[in-house]
């Protein structure tokens, strides 16, 4: 039996919105899923329909909240279980100004026993899981020490699993884009951790970007959470039913994954959003196939013109298969 966690696509802001997510999932059933990060403000006075609007086909899918006031991210926490998503994870990981200014996010590793009052907070309300997502550390800490106090904070609260981004924040210093690639990995901590809380499941995420890769982890701790590779390497994701579920793909090709897609496309056009809005993540398909440079020109010139329909994918699909098929 396959925990929840074993594989998922990390919350990422401006990437994996509801259109994101939809393709995703016609690539992988068994992936688990996750909103860009919604503040708790944004989900309590916001516009929930654009906000936190999904497909019934995104499931599993959780939402990534962001927030540290316990009362707060209970109330958000019950307003998401209620539309319908399958986790709430809280963001103790993201470095933005944002985040700073609001002291969420990465700047919560200073305070694992408010990080537990949050957890506990949501438990009390919903049913289903909540989960944290952290770093090692932020700035000037030692990562054993901050990593292990929020471990046992959010246990001892209750939370149903941990994904540890397995490099320190550095809030001073590094832009949020610096912080995702310049702080070290140490990811023999985090397989540490797994050892030292085995009540919980745990999950690793940063710089893990194959199939091969994620096996690899899969063998010191309960899960993987993959960011950008998945993202930008979008074919990867056809990959990880056969390979790490050992179940059949949803689907045998790319050339397959643009033709399911289009009901959707065809769905979301009729309720107002633009081409561009959806063809902004399908620009990684293909990717090192004879024509994948002429199928991101297209969807790039094409797709963003006023009145773009599917015909614009199905174009910019044929650029790819004759070169593909003489391959």
């Amino acid at each position: 039996m396959h925990n929840p966690w074993t594989f998922s696509v990390a919350p990422m802001m401006d990437w994996t919105d509801r259109h994101c997510r939809s393709l995703h999932r016609l690539m992988t059933r068994r992936a688990r899923l996750y909103t860009e990060m919604v503040t708790t403000g944004a989900v309590i006075f916001g516009d929930r329909a654009r906000l936190l609007g999904f497909d019934q086909a995104e499931h599993p899918l959780a939402v990534q909240l962001g927030g540290s006031e316990p009362a707060k991210l209970a109330e958000a926490a019950k307003i998401c279980a209620d539309l319908g998503y399958d986790e709430v994870n809280l963001n103790c990981g993201c470095p933005s100004d944002r985040v700073q200014n609001g002291a969420f996010g990465a700047c919560l590793m200073r305070e694992p026993g408010l990080v537990g009052e949050g957890v506990a907070a949501m438990k009390a309300v919903v049913s289903v899981p909540v989960t944290v997502k952290c770093r090692i550390g932020v700035d000037d800490q030692e990562p054993r020490e901050a990593l292990w106090a929020m471990a046992q904070s959010v246990i001892d609260a209750g939370a149903d699993a941990l994904i540890v981004h397995a490099r320190k924040a550095w809030l001073k210093g590094l832009s949020p884009k610096e912080n995702r690639d310049v702080p070290p990995l140490d990811y023999p901590l985090v397989h540490e951790l797994r050892r030292a809380f085995p009540q919980i499941p745990i999950a690793i995420n940063g710089g893990i970007a194959t199939i091969e890769a994620t096996r690899g982890q899969l063998a010191h701790v309960d899960g993987v959470m993959m960011g950008r590779a998945a993202y930008h390497d979008t074919d990867l994701l056809l990959r990880v039913d056969p390979e790490i579920f050992g179940e059949p793909a949803p689907l045998a090709s790319t050339f397959e994954l643009v033709e399911a897609y289009l009901p959707y496309v065809e769905a979301r056009l009729a309720e107002g959003f633009r081409l561009a809005d959806m063809t902004r993540h399908m620009l990684g398909l293909f990717g090192g196939m004879p024509g994948a440079r002429a199928w991101r020109r297209h969807l790039a010139t094409e797709g963003v013109k006023r009145g773009a329909g599917v015909d614009v994918l199905r174009d910019a699909a044929r650029l790819v298969r004759p070169a593909a098929a003489a391959a």
